[in-house]
C-alpha cells in the first residue's frame, strides 16, 4: 500500500513540473496575439470612415507640413547641362487629428501600403528634371505615426535638378545651386510649408564632391503664384534650399594653367637663338601656336557654348597672344636683318672687286714670264704664294659679316617676361579678389 502511494506521489510530481512550459507557451502567444489584434483594431477603428482625399482640418486653418532633409551625396554636376543630383532623407510631417489614438504605445510604426490609405501631401520639386524612389531591395520609405496624430513620412530619393550657372569665372567661381518643391495643387489656404525648427537641412559628415566644396546651404521660405492678366489667381507654398558650391581649381591648374605658361616660356627660346637661323625659330613658333589651339580648345569640351568668355578663356587668349607675339618679334628681326638697318651687310670692297681683276692678273704675269724667263724658276714659287694670298683675301672678303644677337632680341629678353608677369598678377588679383567678394555677399 505504502508503495502505490510513493509511486502515485511521483507520478504527480513529474506530471506538474512537465506540465508547467507547455502552458507557458500558449500564455505568450496568446499575449502577442492579443498585441497585434489590438493594434490591427486600433488601426481598423482609426481607418473606419477615414477619408484619405480630404486633408486635414478641412474647411478650417490649412495643414502645416514641416520639412526636413539629410542630404547623403552629391552629384555629378554637369556645367554642360547645367544640373546637379543629390542622394538624401526626404521627411514631411503633418498632423492629422483623425489619426489620433490613446494606448500603451507613443509611436506606431506602420508598413507603406498604410501611405494609400492616408492622406500626404502632393510634393512636387519646382525645378526637379529626373528624380527618383529607391526601390532596393524594397520601397525605401516609412511612415510613423504618433499618439497626437502627428504623422512622419521619410523617404529615399535622388533627385537631379536644374542649376543656373555663371561662369563668367570659371575656374574660381562660386555657383548657388537651388531645391525648390512645394504643393502641387493644394493653395495656401490649404496646405503650408515650413521648415523643421530642429533640423532643416543636414549634411553627412563623410560627404565629398570631386570639384566643389559645398561652402553652405541656405534655406528660405517663398509662396509661387500664378498669374493671369496680371492679377494673382492663387498662391502656393514653396520652400527653398539653396547649395553654395565653390570650384576646386587645382585640376585646371595642372591641366591648363600649368601648360599655358610653359608653352609661353617655351616660346620665348627663339630670342637665345641666332637671328639667321630662320627655320628653327619658325618651327618653334609654329608649333607652340598649334599646341596652344589644341589646349584651348580642349579646356572648352566639358563647358557649354555661353555667350561670354570665361576667366579660363581670358588666360587661354592672353598666353596664345604672347605665342604669336613671339612670331611677330621674329618676323620684325628678320626684316631688320636683311632690308633694314644694316646689321647685316656685305663689305663694299667685294662689290668693288671685279671679275676681271684675276684675268688682268693673269695676263700681267703672263707678260713678266716672258720678259724674264731668266727668273721664272726663281719667281714662280712666290707668284704661286701670291696667288693663294689674294684668293683667300678674295674669299674672306666675300663671306658676310653678320651681327648674329639682335638688340631686338635682347630687349625682347627682357621685355617679354615682365609684361607676361605684370598682367599674370593683375589678373590674379582681379578674379581671386572677385572670388572672394562673391563668397562674402553669398
Amino acid at each position: 500500500m505504502q508503495v502505490r502511494i510513493a509511486f502515485f506521489i511521483v507520478n504527480c510530481l513529474v506530471f506538474f513540473y512537465a506540465g508547467r512550459p507547455a502552458a507557458a507557451v500558449p500564455r505568450r502567444e496568446r499575449t502577442q496575439s492579443n498585441n497585434h489584434a489590438n493594434i490591427s483594431e486600433l488601426l481598423d477603428n482609426l481607418l473606419r470612415g477615414y477619408d484619405n482625399s480630404v486633408r486635414p482640418d478641412f474647411g478650417g486653418p490649412p495643414a502645416t507640413v514641416e520639412v526636413d532633409i539629410m542630404v547623403r551625396s552629391m552629384g555629378p554636376i554637369s556645367e554642360v547641362d547645367m544640373t546637379y543630383s543629390m542622394d538624401c532623407y526626404f521627411r514631411q510631417s503633418w498632423v492629422d487629428r483623425r489619426l489620433a489614438f490613446q494606448g500603451g504605445k507613443e509611436t506606431l510604426a506602420l508598413s507603406i501600403s498604410m501611405l494609400a490609405r492616408i492622406w500626404k501631401p502632393d510634393t512636387y520639386f519646382y525645378n526637379g528634371k529626373q528624380s527618383y524612389l529607391h526601390t532596393i531591395t524594397s520601397p525605401n520609405k516609412f511612415v510613423r505615426l504618433y499618439q497626437d496624430g502627428r504623422v512622419l513620412y521619410s523617404s529615399r530619393l535622388t533627385i537631379k535638378a536644374a542649376c543656373p550657372m555663371n561662369l563668367e569665372d570659371f575656374p574660381m567661381d562660386t555657383q548657388q545651386c537651388p531645391l525648390k518643391f512645394g504643393s502641387y495643387g493644394y493653395t495656401t489656404r490649404d496646405v503650408i510649408y515650413k521648415w523643421n525648427s530642429a533640423r532643416q537641412v543636414a549634411i553627412a559628415h563623410d560627404m565629398k564632391l570631386s570639384q566643389f566644396d559645398l561652402v553652405g546651404n541656405p534655406t528660405a521660405n517663398s509662396t509661387d503664384s500664378t498669374l493671369s492678366q496680371n492679377s494673382v489667381v492663387a498662391e502656393y507654398s514653396m520652400l527653398l534650399v539653396s547649395f553654395h558650391l565653390k570650384r576646386h581649381m587645382g585640376n585646371f591648374l595642372i591641366q591648363v594653367y600649368g601648360p599655358c605658361v610653359l608653352l609661353v616660356v617655351l616660346s620665348w627660346v627663339s630670342f637665345w637663338l641666332n637671328r639667321e637661323a630662320t627655320a628653327d625659330r619658325v618651327s618653334l613658333g609654329i608649333t607652340t601656336v598649334l599646341t596652344m589651339t589644341f589646349l584651348g580648345l580642349e579646356a572648352r569640351t566639358d563647358l557649354p557654348k555661353v555667350p561670354y568668355p570665361t576667366a579660363l578663356d581670358f588666360f587661354v587668349f592672353l598666353s596664345f597672344s604672347f605665342i604669336f607675339a613671339t612670331i611677330i618679334q621674329f618676323a620684325v628681326v628678320h626684316y631688320f636683318t636683311k632690308y633694314g638697318s644694316g646689321e647685316c651687310y656685305f663689305s663694299s670692297e667685294t662689290e668693288n672687286d671685279p671679275q676681271s681683276s684675276d684675268s688682268d692678273s693673269e695676263h700681267h704675269h703672263q707678260q713678266q714670264q716672258q720678259q724674264q724667263q731668266q727668273q721664272q724658276q726663281q719667281q714662280q714659287q712666290q707668284q704661286q704664294q701670291q696667288q693663294r694670298q689674294r684668293r683667300s683675301a678674295r674669299h674672306h672678303r666675300r663671306m658676310p659679316r653678320y651681327n648674329s644677337v639682335s638688340k631686338i632680341d635682347r630687349a625682347s629678353r627682357l621685355v617679354f617676361p615682365l609684361f607676361f608677369l605684370a598682367i599674370n598678377l593683375f589678373y590674379w588679383f582681379a578674379y581671386l579678389s572677385h572670388s572672394k567678394r562673391i563668397n562674402y555677399f553669398s
